[in-house]
């Protein structure tokens, strides 16, 4: 787990960031998630699966035996990393590079996997964009449009594309944040779409219900990943986690497992339109 005295000496990075330059290095399973056959023969698209979050995600997902669709931004280097873990497990994984905040690109994603698959099975929102700031007045107008258009419009057009080619028993995840219960105040844009996300969720369950599509959310706290060094100033950086009840900040591969929960129809069958914590024992509403 990264120590208080080994973030101080993380690097800034410039955004949206890599794993390359992480320090200290984050733990996305690589050697500790055993897989038990959840999601055997199962097709997943993840967003934002190239580092962090998603990366752990699209790991365990292949060993519980599903293929992997890995949407992500420009971050080369680092999607193929997730496609050698992906394909070590013995799944295939589809590398698809573009911006969310364009809905077209949304749009093809959704039509990738169901080329490369035939359906989508799991659907997993995760990409994010944050910038910090120390007043509104700060934040650039291009940069609040950018942040909801990466953050909750990509997640509206792509659950819009997909549910059409998710057979019954299909799961949606979207990837909230403490954020949407208690926002950070530097981080207003971000935390905005947070809450959108959390009420967008539990929206998209009911209208889902009957079609036998379960809609859940994940609100991580704070989780080291290379999201934190390029968007927050290196005195938060370096406390990173320490407000939390563990005092520490949680690691990629401590969420991956509630993803691996909501997707599998045989241990979460009956829950739709929940928003669980994932966030070191700070509570959420």
């Amino acid at each position: 787990m990264p120590e208080q005295n080994q973030q101080q000496q993380t690097p800034q990075q410039t955004p949206p960031g890599t794993e390359a330059l992480l320090q200290p290095k984050a733990d996305h399973g690589e050697d500790s998630y055993v897989g038990h056959g959840l999601l055997e023969g199962k097709a997943a698209l993840v967003t934002g699966a190239d580092s962090g979050i998603g990366r752990a995600v699209a790991l365990a997902f292949a060993r519980e035996g599903a293929d992997v669709l890995i949407s992500y931004l420009d971050e080369h280097e680092d999607a193929r990393e997730t496609e050698r873990l992906v394909k070590e497990a013995g799944r295939r994984a589809v590398l698809v590079p573009g911006d969310l905040a364009e809905r077209e690109h949304c749009r093809a994603v959704v039509e990738r996997a169901v080329q490369q698959f035939g359906r989508i099975d799991v659907l997993v929102n995760n990409a994010a964009f944050q910038m910090s700031h120390e007043s509104i007045e700060e934040i650039p107008d291009d940069e609040w449009e950018h942040t909801f258009a990466v953050n909750i419009s990509a997640m509206f057009y792509i659950c819009k594309a997909a549910v059409k080619h998710m057979p019954s028993g299909s799961a949606i995840i979207n990837t909230t944040s403490i954020n949407s219960d208690k926002p950070t105040p530097t981080l207003l844009a971000y935390a905005t779409t947070k809450g959108a996300i959390a009420n967008f969720t539990a929206g998209l369950a009911q209208l889902l219900a009957e079609k036998g599509i379960r809609v859940n959310s994940v609100a991580p706290g704070p989780i080291w990943t290379p999201l934190i060094p390029s968007t927050m100033p290196p005195d938060q950086v370096a406390s990173f986690g320490q407000q939390t009840p563990m005092k520490r900040a949680g690691q990629p591969a401590e969420v991956a497992p509630t993803f691996v929960f909501l997707a599998s129809d045989k241990a979460s069958s009956y829950i739709s339109g929940a928003r669980i914590a994932v966030t070191g024992g700070t509570p959420i509403l």
